[in-house]
C-alpha cells in the first residue's frame, strides 16, 4: 500500500524549505568564517554562554569521537553522507502535508552539510559557541550547524510522537482526525478485498456446480 503511494513530492512548500536549508547552511559557514577572521571572543553570560575563537573539534557534535580523529573522521564523513542521502530522500518523498517533519528534515540537512564541508576542508569542525550544558562550570563548544541538527531532531521527534498523522500519542485534533481517516480507508480497503474474495469464491462454486 505504501509502495503504491510512494512518489516524489516537490511543491512550493518543499521549494521554500529547500531555500531555508541553503540559508541555514550559509549562515553556519559565514559565522565560522567571520569567527576565524575577526577572532570573536565574548562572555555573553559568563560561565554559561561564551564565544571563543579557535575552538576546533575533530569529532562530531559536542566533542564526541574527538579522541581518535584518524578513525573518527572517516567514520563521521561516511555516516554524514549516508544520513544526508537518506534525509534528502525522505524530504523528496514526504507529502507536503507533513509540514513540521519536512521542516525538521531541512534543518538537520543544513547542519549536516555545514559540518561535512568543514570535515572535508579542515579535517575538523570549527566550533566557537560555548555552553554550560552540564551545569558544572565547564563549557561545551559547538556551532550553528550543531544547533540545526539538534533542533531539527527534536522537532522531528515531537512531530512523530505527538503531532502528525503517524503520531504515537496524537495530541492535536488534526492528528487524531488524520489517524481516523487512515483507519477508515484501511477498513474500506479490507472490506472491498473481502467482497472480491467472496465473489471469486462464489464464481468458483458456480463453475463447480455446472461441471457436476
Amino acid at each position: 500500500m505504501l509502495k503504491n503511494k510512494l512518489k516524489p513530492v516537490f511543491g512550493i512548500k518543499s521549494a521554500v524549505l529547500s531555500g531555508v536549508c541553503v540559508l541555514l547552511c550559509t549562515l553556519d559557514l559565514v559565522t565560522k568564517y567571520l569567527e576565524e577572521k575577526a577572532g570573536w571572543n565574548a562572555a555573553l553570560i559568563p560561565g554559561w554562554i561564551e564565544i571563543q575563537s579557535g575552538s576546533r573539534n575533530p569529532g562530531c557534535a559536542f566533542s564526541f569521537l574527538d579522541e581518535n580523529p584518524e578513525i573518527g573522521q572517516p567514520v563521521l564523513i561516511t555516516f554524514t553522507i549516508l544520513m544526508i542521502i537518506g534525509l534528502v530522500a525522505v524530504f523528496i518523498f514526504l507529502p507536503d502535508r507533513f509540514t513540521l517533519l519536512k521542516t525538521s528534515v531541512s534543518i538537520v540537512v543544513a547542519g549536516a552539510i555545514g559540518n561535512l564541508i568543514d570535515r572535508f576542508m579542515f579535517r575538523e569542525v570549527r566550533d566557537f559557541i560555548g555552553l554550560n550544558m552540564l551545569f558544572n562550570g565547564s563549557l561545551v563548544y559547538c556551532n550553528i550547524a550543531d544547533f540545526c541538527i539538534v533542533i531539527g531532531a527534536v522537532l522531528a521527534a515531537l512531530d512523530l510522537l505527538f503531532f502528525n498523522e503517524w503520531a504515537v500519542l496524537p495530541l492535536t485534533r488534526k492528528a487524531r482526525e488524520a489517524q481516523k481517516a487512515v483507519e477508515r480507508v484501511e477498513a474500506e480497503k479490507k472490506a472491498e478485498d473481502g467482497e472480491g474474495e467472496r465473489a471469486a469464491d462464489g464464481g468458483e462454486a458456480d463453475g463447480n456446480d455446472g461441471e457436476d
